[in-house]
């Protein structure tokens, strides 16, 4: 982009911000908010009630304090200069209503400080505001302390609102009953609140935020580290359990980092590295970040993505995580091109959830960062269409009205304060040169407002003691910590298309996932319109069904823990008679399920490595198959070997290596019964499959049983068990160190020093091939097949016929309040990919050593003495190789 064009774009930023910034100040100043569509203020009490929305309104001019600081980086300090009068003589702070603590903290707060700072750089530098006393600054506290007895708690979670004149004294507050608050209510705190004590000198302030952060560290999950959405401001319970980085969260972890960048605390940078370890472990998929449940990350907790997350890209790039951030950042634009605006809330297939668009800035702050991390002028662009959009679909003549329905272009009679307060500042220095500022922007952090707050306050009354306590928590891997912000200039390796190579794949992800025009199948080879699909007849794996589940508005998706979740949205259908017929295969597909959930539940089964040098000490805990030989009366021994193709869903081309072997294979492409068929075919004695899934593992994720296809299974005769991927990485590992590996396929562990006696008289037996009673011998012979790439991901979908048994728990299967049907159903229940869940069922720890000295008979064991020594000593070597391999 050449200089002239970028200088054009700003010129039009400025441009579009006076005709928002007059509007209001002409039609609804001293109102808090402007009307763009009838041309007047919203005053609260005046206009019917929005509801929480309005809880951000405290009669205190919301819109002029919010876009205080704005004014000087848009280089309009005689504006500014005026605003701050009009704030010092107009606005009252002592109304008694109620308000958001959170919303008035980072909106009236941080304002009032990002307006103390400018103002005050601006006096230094001798030309504006020689007049100016740091009347601002007396406001912040004044209203500092208006905000404090919301955190009379025991806790020192604040409550969630207020009132300016009362606080919480009954009755005449009218609050002070809530119990809950979101994570980000209580976590978005502590810059603006330290920024106040460090200006001011008190530090009750900073106290208080610092207490309501550790209150939140302490509460965190501590398996996954983990916070949820919604917690008790008393008890600290989570209140709601699902954890994401949008709406309810996003801001804790955005203030956790700034923390540190600001204040210089180690704790914070620790504590923030160990959440950001998590999310990107269990909520980022990348491009997508789904929320998660605490207690089970592996479990999505919806199918949907709410457009507060597209901050994280920013974040992320002061974090310094450039790839995720480029990726989730493409997948949001892509969004975006299609809507022409971000939908509040957008399904993982990209079709919108809620449409809804309040002009939010979170996308436009990270296309700024991206830039800044950059220098890819691609997202000068991407900022390019952002203005265009603004001024061809909410533009009015009184400012810009926020999207009502971005599918229809509708419009809504509001305009937040927000967009007043980032985004014009976040476009304006996404083209704006360092010359065309009138100060360093690289001398402040923003807020999650976007309000500057100075960096030399890290210095200045530091009245807390930056002793480490997170550590006395956790044991803490310092490998993902950087002890220093990232130098932009460093991260990329002198390839300007860096940034493009990332973006590339994903150009067309949300055409290709959410087409824009469906093609109605009325007819089959001249045959006349089709019957509807029946939710009996439907085989995930036929493409056919698949387009016939969008013209009726069901989409299909996979979640990470191995379930198929099944969505329809009626007004996304082709017509209203494919709504119907929709409808009436979502209510199908419920019955058949719920049908299933009366069936019996096969418990858990075990795989235990007995060859050297395990001898059966490592025990596999393992998902049961409802075909092929019964486990709990026939056990199966034998050597493992890989199959050739890895899938399992061809003829195997291998058949010398798996004969009489048990074979191994990957999850995904095909049936489970496909899979066991093919390997028996080939003289496999039992078959093991892998989850395809990376890091799964039955510690974190509920056990599977591997459903039939739908059809007889009873020439399936071999047995067949399920391995997450962490534990069927054991067996593989095993294979690659010690070649010969051979296991027990069975109900439960057997006894360890039985192991050891079979081993020995299966060795002997092999020469012969003999079989031993109720267990299948193999050869010692094993060969290896490399892993065949697969040009696709793994197709986990299922007919409905062969659903398995799924737990009656509220996520099984659900209907939403937003006109859609949703389904979930274990991937059991999806026939072969598909597998079932089996809850309350004892989970075995993947390695398990079973001493069981104490349980043997040895009267019955004659053995001289010498025998017994060096067994002994096989035992000792076998602990200490154990103890090197890790395993």
């Amino acid at each position: 982009m050449s200089r002239e064009e970028k200088r054009r774009l700003g010129t039009q930023v400025l441009e579009m911000f006076d005709h928002a910034y007059s509007n209001y100040m002409e039609h609804a100043y001293p109102a808090d908010e402007l009307m763009p569509l009838t041309c007047r203020g919203r005053v609260r009490g005046r206009e019917p009630s929005r509801g929480d929305v309005d809880d951000a309104l405290g009669k205190f001019s919301l819109t002029l304090i919010d876009t205080l600081d704005t004014l000087v980086v848009l280089n309009k300090t005689k504006e500014f200069e005026d605003a701050v009068k009009n704030v010092i003589k107009d606005v009252n702070l002592d109304n008694d209503i109620v308000v958001s603590v959170f919303e008035t903290n980072i909106r009236v707060l941080g304002g009032l400080l990002g307006g103390h700072s400018v103002a005050i750089m601006l006096k230094e530098k001798g030309e504006y505001m020689q007049w100016y006393s740091g009347e601002l600054l007396h406001m912040a506290k004044q209203l500092g302390y208006k905000l404090l007895p919301a955190f009379n708690t025991t806790s020192g979670l604040p409550y969630p609102r207020v009132n300016l004149k009362f606080g919480l004294r009954s009755p005449e507050a009218r609050t002070g009953t809530e119990t809950d608050t979101c994570t980000a209510c209580a976590g978005t705190l502590i810059l603006e609140f330290a920024a106040l004590s460090r200006f001011t000198g008190t530090s009750i302030f900073e106290e208080y935020a610092r207490k309501a952060l550790d209150f939140l560290w302490e509460k965190r999950q501590r398996n996954s580290n983990l916070v949820g959405v919604t917690i008790n401001i008393h008890t600290g319970d989570w209140v709601r359990k699902d954890s994401g980085v949008g709406a309810g969260i996003d801001s804790y972890y955005e203030y956790l980092l700034k923390a540190y960048v600001l204040l210089g605390d180690d704790r914070f940078l620790e504590r923030f590295n160990t959440h950001y370890d998590a999310i990107m472990r269990y909520i980022s998929q990348p491009p997508l970040l789904l929320d998660v449940h605490i207690h089970k990350p592996m479990l999505n907790a919806r199918t949907w993505m709410d457009s507060l997350l597209a901050f994280f890209p920013g974040l992320q790039v002061l974090k310094g995580d450039i790839r995720p951030a480029i990726e989730t950042h493409e997948m949001l634009y892509q969004v975006i091109k299609k809507h022409n605006f971000l939908p509040e809330a957008f399904t993982t297939d990209f079709r919108v959830h809620w449409a809804q668009h309040p002009l939010r800035p979170e996308f436009a702050e990270s296309t700024y960062f991206l830039y800044k991390a950059t220098g890819d002028p691609y997202y000068l662009e991407v900022g390019k269409t952002l203005i265009e959009n603004l001024n061809k679909y909410a533009r009015v003549p009184c400012g810009f009205a926020a999207m009502k329905d971005v599918r229809t272009g509708s419009h809504e009679d509001r305009m937040d304060s927000f967009f007043l307060a980032e985004m014009f500042k976040y476009l304006y220095l996404l083209f704006a040169d360092k010359e065309d500022m009138v100060f360093d922007i690289e001398d402040y952090i923003f807020t999650t407002e976007a309000h500057l707050l100075p960096l030399w306050l890290s210095t200045t009354n530091q009245t807390m003691s930056k002793k480490n306590t997170t550590t006395e928590y956790m044991e803490l891997d310092d490998s993902n910590f950087e002890w220093t912000c990232p130098n932009t200039q460093i991260l990329f390796p002198n390839d300007p298309m860096y940034a493009q190579s990332i973006r590339e794949p994903l150009k067309n992800v949300v055409d290709k996932s959410c087409p824009r025009g469906v093609a109605r199948v009325e007819e089959s080879f001249g045959s006349g319109p089709k019957p509807p699909l029946r939710a009996r007849d439907f085989m995930a794996s036929n493409p056919e069904h698949l387009e016939i589940l969008k013209k009726m508005g069901v989409s299909l998706i996979h979640l990470k823990d191995g379930r198929v979740q099944l969505v329809q949205h009626a007004i996304q259908a082709a017509s209203s008679l494919d709504a119907e017929d929709g409808l009436r295969f979502m209510q199908e597909m419920i019955e058949l399920s719920s049908q299933q959930q009366k069936e019996q539940q096969l418990p858990p089964r075990a795989v235990q490595i007995v060859s050297h040098p395990f001898f059966g000490r490592v025990v596999l805990t393992a998902g049961p198959a409802q075909f092929g030989m019964d486990l709990s009366k026939h056990n199966t021994r034998g050597f493992v070997a890989t199959s050739k193709p890895y899938n399992g869903c061809s003829e195997i081309t291998n058949p010398e290596a798996v004969k009489e072997k048990i074979a191994m294979m990957q999850r995904g492409q095909c049936m489970f019964a496909e899979k066991a068929r093919n390997i028996q075919k080939a003289g496999a004695i039992g078959g093991i499959v892998i989850d395809d899934n990376e890091g799964s593992s039955s510690d974190t994720a509920p056990l599977f049983q591997m459903a039939g296809d739908g059809k007889n299974t009873d020439d399936i005769k071999i047995p067949m068990l399920f391995l997450f991927n962490k534990e069927g990485n054991i067996i593989l590992d095993a294979i690659r160190e010690y070649e010969s590996v051979e296991v027990l396929l069975s109900d439960k562990a057997k006894d360890r020093d039985l192991e050891m006696e079979n081993m020995d008289q299966k060795s002997s037996e092999n020469d012969s091939h003999k079989q031993r009673p109720e267990e299948t011998s193999a050869s010692q012979d094993l060969s290896l097949a490399s892993q065949e790439p697969e040009g696709e991901e793994s197709s986990d979908v299922t007919p409905l016929d062969s659903l398995s048994p799924v737990d009656a728990d509220s996520d099984s299967i659900s209907i939403s309040n937003q006109e859609a049907c949703v389904t979930e159903i274990h991937e059991a229940n999806v026939q072969e990919t598909e597998s079932t869940e089996l809850d309350n069922q004892p989970q075995e720890q993947s390695q398990t050593e079973t001493d069981s000295s104490s349980n043997v008979n040895w009267d019955n064991k004659v053995q001289p003495m010498e025998s017994i020594l060096a067994d002994w000593n096989e035992d000792i070597e076998a602990f200490e190789m154990m103890e090197k391999d890790e395993l």
